[in-house]
């Protein structure tokens, strides 16, 4: 993370059963701050332990987040903002312009 902005630094201490409680304005900061909020970790051989935040994706919706979905809403986004769309006032017209 050379190039991401530090955002908290501090230390933690481990609680009982290896709980380690972060500080409210980083629970809050982060949407972690409810219960069932999830925590993605990575430990690596160099010693470093990287924590992220994930939110829940219920399994009928999982299929939104696949890489392959978001590449295309990525590529929506760039037709929408480049102009490269057309708008029908109502489905008549768009039902036309299918037979054009």
């Amino acid at each position: 993370m050379a190039n991401a902005r530090e955002m908290y630094h501090g230390f933690l201490s481990l609680q009982t059963r290896g709980v380690l409680a972060l500080p409210p304005e980083v629970r809050k900061r982060l949407l972690l701050d409810s219960p069932g909020a999830q925590v993605e970790v990575t430990d690596s051989e160099d010693g470093v332990m990287e924590l992220r935040p994930q939110v829940p994706v219920p399994a009928s919706q999982a299929w939104f987040w696949t890489d392959a979905w978001q590449a295309r809403e990525r590529q929506a986004d760039e037709d929408l903002a480049a102009g490269r769309v057309t708008s029908y006032d109502d489905g008549e017209s768009f039902l036309a312009s299918l037979s054009d």
